[in-house]
């Protein structure tokens, strides 16, 4: 049997907004296009979702693609969809974007379809469409990054994401840094204290301290990740 149809046929494919924290910095995988559309112009990793595929996999496997790790070991979500009629030059294509975020992610490879790879600080990206320090993004990446990073610094408020963006086991000075780089300024030290070590499972005690301060002061103690998700009431950001 055959079927027909009076809609044109559109393409499906996926966008990952992967955030890491470099040098106090939240930071983006950006990917220099070696092709057409925008050649030489810097984007969002991503690609089209095969047959045998869903959105899901796909995501899971460009995140492998271009990150060179069989096992991604930080967290993975669905952020939205983009399906503006002229977002893609080439034909109509549908965007289900991703947000993704690690500790100590290592330096890029560019893959196969890319002429470059590396990591931008956010904020250089963002601070307007003129801003010297950051490149245009293609298609409508810029979009897709300003909405992944207020989901990030959203979630931040009211669940205890933030713990996947440092490595175990850690301090709280380290979980309190997370704050500051994804804000933009550090939550009120004794509300962040109170918020982590009064939440039940946020973060769980080890019987280790982490190594002395150059002040000679008392060594902190290391924690790691609790089983809580959810911080109620949430967290002020700073």
């Amino acid at each position: 049997m055959t079927f027909t149809s009076e809609h044109p046929p559109f393409a499906v494919a996926v966008d990952l907004a992967v955030f890491t924290i470099r040098d106090g910095a939240l930071a983006v995988l950006l990917v220099e296009r070696g092709e057409e559309p925008f050649r030489g112009s810097w984007a969002l990793p991503g690609g089209f979702v095969e047959p045998d595929e869903d959105a899901e996999q796909a995501a899971w496997r460009e995140l492998r693609e271009e990150t060179g790790m069989d096992r991604f070991p930080g967290h993975l979500e669905q952020l939205r969809t983009y399906s503006a009629p002229d977002r893609d030059p080439r034909q109509r294509v549908v965007s289900i974007a991703h947000v993704a975020l690690a500790p100590d992610l290592p330096e890029p490879q560019a893959g196969t379809d890319a002429a470059d790879a590396r990591w931008w600080v956010v904020d250089d990206l963002l601070e307007g469409p003129d801003d010297l320090d950051g490149p245009t993004l293609a298609f409508d990446h810029r979009q897709i990054l300003l909405d992944a990073r207020e989901r990030v610094r959203a979630k931040l408020e009211y669940t205890t994401l933030a713990t996947e963006f440092v490595a175990e086991p850690f301090t709280l000075p380290e979980l309190r840094r997370v704050y500051a780089a994804v804000w933009g300024s550090p939550p009120d030290l004794g509300n962040f204290r109170r918020k982590v070590l009064g939440t039940d499972g946020f973060v769980v005690p080890t019987d280790v301290r982490g190594e002395a301060t150059e002040a000679g002061g008392r060594r902190a103690l290391l924690y790691r990740r609790g089983p809580a998700t959810l911080v109620t009431p949430p967290m002020v950001r700073g």
